[in-house]
């Protein structure tokens, strides 16, 4: 075995005991537990009958503060990341395919799309869900598990309307593919991501490759874009935090109408800091509206004269005051660490505007359960009788993150190489046979409305017939 496929089957793996030295079953011995957590057959049930979701995890998030990065990061700057190892340590109890489930947390504006009868609209509501898409990343400083080669992860949402199934269809290079469906036949979301991370010194900067696409059915549209980058800063020293950057273009392949969206970088000052703004355009590049806010908070759309003309305003009145600050402050270099931008001001709404979407409250524990939203918190729940039903390779039943999740890292480290060396091994015996690795519920294909490589589902999932599927745990 050469050093590359080395590095690609160890990813994140943990190659000893000293690469997580002062991280015990002690550190988490005085783990909160919050209420909600207790075993599934004392859960109690919605007056409607539908069992409720789980709010906190089993067990506190693991402490990191007696582990140091810059013995492994420091031979890394400059390259990608998923070729290194990593301790498991820096990760959250879920796998990479959990965390893309996350694009659902605001289906409902898929669901307003499709009921939407003007064309304009619709646009923005989905403008408004490729923002929410990504809310979910702030502050969420934990590195999810690599999917195993043939890992699923599916997810049931009957009262949200919509059912979706992911698989790690590569591992050389690692890419995952989804698909999500209404059950109403109202929509198809769909895409495949190859995530590139690279090491800059201070930064880990994440560039999600793949497109996105979403049908609306009942209207016979098709939207595509990609995400913005997104980066981590203050790796090595400092406190970590996490902006994203970049352009974003959505296309409505049916009218020729696109959505521009600028995640803008937070700058010297921090005063563009989360911000996102934006404007949505027809075929013949009229503008129609203007969309502003924050990925973090909200999104706001204006009619674009009324905009700028409130903001030519903002920026006449406050321009003395500003550079009168500017010229008061030193500006002191930290070479050492990138100190976080205090975060600004809420969003200033311009007059006649309309609010598209707002975030939802985090939980109260949040901080202390990996910075997980309440959405996340029930992702990897095992519900009594679900096993039964799922299919062999779901995450949900993988070991090392189940024992990730109920605070047990000496198991979780264990398990996870454990499952990392029959990958190796599977490898191995079929480069001996000369064998392919088969895909189970995708296939390689073209994306038809952009022309570009994608991986599409075939189909049969929830036909629940697994007797096919791969031994990956």
């Amino acid at each position: 075995m050469n050093g590359e496929e080395e590095f690609y089957d160890a990813v994140t793996g943990l190659e000893s005991d000293e690469s997580y030295e002062g991280v015990s079953e002690a550190s988490f011995k005085d783990a909160i537990v919050f209420e909600g957590t207790q075993e599934d057959s004392d859960r109690q049930l919605q007056e409607n009958g539908v069992r409720q979701r789980r709010t906190a995890l089993p067990a506190s998030m693991i402490s990191r503060n007696n582990f140091s990065l810059w013995g492994i990061l420091k031979k890394c700057i400059g390259l990608e990341l998923s070729k290194i190892a990593m301790p498991i340590v820096l990760n959250e109890p879920l796998s990479f395919l959990q965390r893309i489930s996350e694009y659902m947390e605001h289906t409902y504006l898929i669901h307003k799309a499709c009921a939407t009868p003007d064309p304009l609209d619709r646009m923005q509501a989905v403008a408004a869900f490729a923002v929410s898409a990504v809310a979910s990343q702030w502050d969420r400083i934990g590195k999810p598990f690599n999917p195993l080669l043939g890992e699923t992860y599916e997810l049931l949402r009957e009262t949200e309307g919509y059912r979706l199934i992911s698989e790690q269809v590569s591992h050389h290079p690692p890419i995952s593919a989804f698909h999500a469906e209404s059950l109403n036949q109202d929509f198809v979301f769909h895409g495949s991501i190859y995530p590139k991370l690279k090491f800059w010194g201070k930064s880990v900067e994440a560039e999600p490759r793949g497109t996105i696409t979403l049908e609306l059915l009942k209207h016979k549209e098709v939207y595509t874009w990609t995400n913005p980058l997104c980066c981590v800063h203050n790796i090595i020293l400092g406190k970590l935090w996490i902006e994203q950057y970049g352009t974003v273009e959505i296309l409505n392949h049916s009218t020729g109408d696109k959505c521009v969206l600028n995640f803008k970088p937070c700058g010297m000052f921090g005063k563009e800091l989360h911000k996102v703004e934006g404007y949505i355009q027809d075929k013949s590049k009229r503008r129609h509206r203007v969309l502003y806010g924050k990925w973090t908070e909200c999104i706001w759309s204006a009619d674009p004269q009324e905009y700028e003309a409130h903001r030519k305003t903002e920026r006449k009145g406050a321009g003395d005051a500003r550079k009168h600050k500017q010229e008061d402050v030193a500006v002191v270099e930290n070479e050492d660490a990138d100190d976080m931008p205090e975060v600004q001001e809420t969003v200033a709404v311009v007059p006649g505007s309309t609010l598209l979407w707002r975030v939802a409250p985090r939980p109260a524990h949040s901080v202390q359960m990996y910075n997980f939203t309440s959405f996340a918190m029930s992702l990897n729940e095992l519900e009594p009788g679900m096993d039964g039903i799922l299919a062999p390779t779901d995450c949900r039943l993988r070991p090392d993150i189940r024992a990730m999740e109920n605070g047990d890292i000496d198991t979780a480290s264990r398990e996870k190489e454990r499952l990392e060396e029959k990958q190796r091994a599977a490898r191995k015996e079929r480069a001996k046979d000369e064998e392919e690795w088969s895909t189970r519920w995708f296939h390689s294909g073209t994306n038809p409305y952009t022309g570009s490589q994608d991986w599409l589902y075939t189909g049969g999932y929830f036909d629940r017939k697994y007797t096919d599927c791969p031994d990956i745990y």
